[in-house]
C-alpha cells in the first residue's frame, strides 16, 4: 500500500506540471530582463536600455529608448524615440561619454558575451530630441578592454573633418 501511494502521489505531482502556464518554470526568461537607465547629462532626456522580453540572457536583442522628463514623478510619460538592436551577450551598462568631442554626451550600450572569453561589444549613439543617430560600434574586444576608449578611436571628431 505504501509503494502504491507513493507512486500515485508522484504521478499526480508530475501531471500537475503539465497544467502550469507555458514558461512558468523558466524564471530567467519571464521578466523583461536587465534594465539600465540614466538621465543624459545636461539634458532632460532619460535613456533606458533592456534585454528583449523572454529572450535568453546570452543572445537576442536590446531596446534603447529616450523619454523627455516633463515631470519627475512620471519620467516615462513623454516617449521621444527608440530602437531595437541585436545583441550577442548581456547588456552590462549604459554610459554617457562625449565620444566625438562636440561637447554633448553620447549614449553607449556595453554588452559582454556569455562565452568563456567575456568579450565586449559596444554601440554608440548621439541621443537628441530629434532621435538616435548611430555613431559607431566595436566588437570582440578583450574582456579587460575599455570599450569607451575603443569607440573614441573610431568616432570622427568634428575638428578632424
Amino acid at each position: 500500500m505504501t509503494g502504491y501511494l507513493q507512486r500515485l502521489l508522484v504521478g499526480l505531482a508530475l501531471s500537475a506540471l503539465l497544467w502550469l502556464p507555458r514558461g512558468a518554470l523558466a524564471h530567467d526568461r519571464d521578466d523583461a530582463g536587465a534594465e539600465f537607465e540614466g538621465v543624459i547629462p545636461g539634458t532632460e532626456l532619460l535613456a533606458t536600455v533592456e534585454h528583449g522580453r523572454n529572450e535568453p540572457r546570452s543572445i537576442g536583442s536590446y531596446t534603447l529608448r529616450l523619454y523627455r522628463i516633463v515631470h519627475a514623478d512620471w519620467p516615462y510619460d513623454a516617449f521621444v524615440t527608440g530602437l531595437v538592436r541585436e545583441r550577442d551577450g548581456a547588456v552590462e551598462r549604459l554610459a554617457f561619454p562625449d565620444l566625438d568631442g562636440d561637447g554633448a554626451p553620447d549614449i553607449v550600450v556595453v554588452i559582454r558575451s556569455a562565452g568563456s572569453g567575456g568579450y565586449l561589444f559596444a554601440d554608440a549613439y548621439a541621443g537628441r530630441e530629434a532621435g538616435l543617430e548611430p555613431l559607431g560600434a566595436v566588437a570582440w574586444l578583450p574582456a579587460t578592454a575599455d570599450p569607451i576608449a575603443a569607440l573614441r578611436d573610431i568616432v570622427t571628431r568634428p575638428d578632424e573633418n
